[in-house]
């Protein structure tokens, strides 16, 4: 089942953010994921929650999503990402009908 991996970020220094942002494409596309949604405007249309930078990323499952997250290499990546950033990551099951 398709995975998706979603990001509400906020980032507080954009230079050490593109430090981040430059590798971790062909990460994810190594570990057969891709970007669906990457930055762009955001309103909140319901609720309270804050919004930031969102993030949406597509893996062909969980198994997937989780060596992506967990791998060495996005190890290294999240490393700066957290120091540039905070925010939320939600791994999410789904299938379209």
């Amino acid at each position: 089942m398709t995975a998706y991996l979603h990001g509400n970020i906020e980032i507080h220094d954009a230079v050490l953010y593109e430090q981040y942002r430059a590798p971790v494409s062909a990460i994810i596309s190594a570990y057969g994921g891709r970007h669906l949604v990457r930055g762009g405007a955001v309103e909140v249309l319901e609720g309270d929650g804050k919004v930031s930078r969102q993030v949406i990323l597509e893996f062909p499952d969980m198994d997937s999503l989780k060596a992506f997250y967990y791998s060495p290499e996005y190890t290294s990546a999240k490393g700066i990402r957290q120091k540039a950033a905070t925010g939320t990551w939600v791994a999410m099951e789904g299938m379209l009908p």
